[in-house]
């Protein structure tokens, strides 16, 4: 089977959509969700996404991208990628790879991963019912290191309101409130040292109507938030949410969270999403959460 690889250009967009539809079987991707994944990635460039042709036709597709200097490591990615069915088995996914692959090893990236892209990501690895992605890592050398999970939240199983809480944190001189612009350099110095990968989502999620980022201020200083609508446009997406090291276990974090989950519920939403969950038990216990998708994650050492 004759193909050609190129560089991706802004007019195969209308194609690659659907490509990455039909790839993406269990999941819904929009038109506004695929142009964020794109060209809302905060280090996109076009000359690490390639698209696999057999003539006119766009048959594959890869996204890479990288993240320099993550605590002293410099990792690319494969953020997204998709080959018809029809073409699959005949080294179209490897051969757009090994040009990525190539490409950043020249600017010295030490370690790949398969999805899990800080700051826009769609998956945080891969789901395991997407099995020919599985065998592709695996033949491309790369190590599977980790497992991480969504949890799904049933949003009109209940009231998101607190207000003993919301009292008892008034009465420790804790205000939570929704931020304001007024707010945001703050809050992006409050960030600045323990989450600084979660900026680019804060900014996002200040694009939102109205702005979907809670905070909690004690004497007036932000000391801890929640996030949502930051990540996966026109998706539920809960996250990210952080409380200062010195204000854990006040409740302040499970006031926030509903906040976010109330807000979401009232943009319409049924359920909500938690990606690339670490603490399972927090949220199913304040929620009533479930793990919804299991995602293995993948890396490879170029240097």
């Amino acid at each position: 089977m004759n193909y050609t690889i190129r560089q991706y250009q802004d007019s195969d967009f209308e194609q690659v959509l659907p490509l990455c539809q039909e790839s993406y079987h269990l999941d819904v991707i929009s038109e506004d969700l695929l142009r964020e994944k794109i060209y809302e990635d905060p280090f996109y460039e076009q000359e690490l996404v390639w698209i696999a042709c057999d003539q006119e036709k766009i048959v594959g597709f890869l996204m890479g991208t990288c993240r320099m200097d993550i605590r002293g490591v410099n990792y690319g990615y494969v953020k997204m990628m998709a080959v018809d069915q029809v073409y699959r088995r005949n080294r179209i996914a490897r051969s757009m790879y090994e040009l990525l692959e190539t490409e950043l090893k020249q600017r010295k990236v030490d370690v790949m991963r398969l999805g899990d892209v800080p700051m826009n990501y769609f998956m945080p690895g891969i789901d395991p019912k997407y099995t020919p992605a599985l065998c592709f890592a695996i033949r491309m050398g790369f190590d599977r290191f980790m497992d991480t999970s969504n949890l799904l939240v049933d949003l009109d199983n209940r009231d998101w309101n607190d207000p003993k809480k919301i009292e008892a944190l008034k009465a420790d001189k804790i205000e939570v409130c929704r931020a304001t612009p007024e707010d945001k350099q703050e809050l992006m110095d409050f960030v600045e040292e323990e989450w600084k990968l979660w900026q680019y989502e804060l900014e996002m999620a200040y694009k939102t109507e109205p702005i979907g980022i809670h905070i909690a201020k004690l004497d007036g200083k932000i000391r801890a938030f929640s996030a949502h609508s930051a990540n996966n446009k026109g998706l539920p997406w809960f996250g990210p949410m952080g409380t200062h090291p010195d204000l854990r276990g006040k409740g302040m974090g499970r006031v926030l969270l509903y906040h976010c989950l109330e807000d979401l519920k009232n943009l319409g939403y049924q359920t909500a999403i938690i990606p690339w969950v670490g603490p399972i038990d927090f949220y199913s216990h304040h929620t009533g959460a479930v793990v919804e998708r299991i995602f293995w994650r993948y890396e490879k050492k170029l240097n």
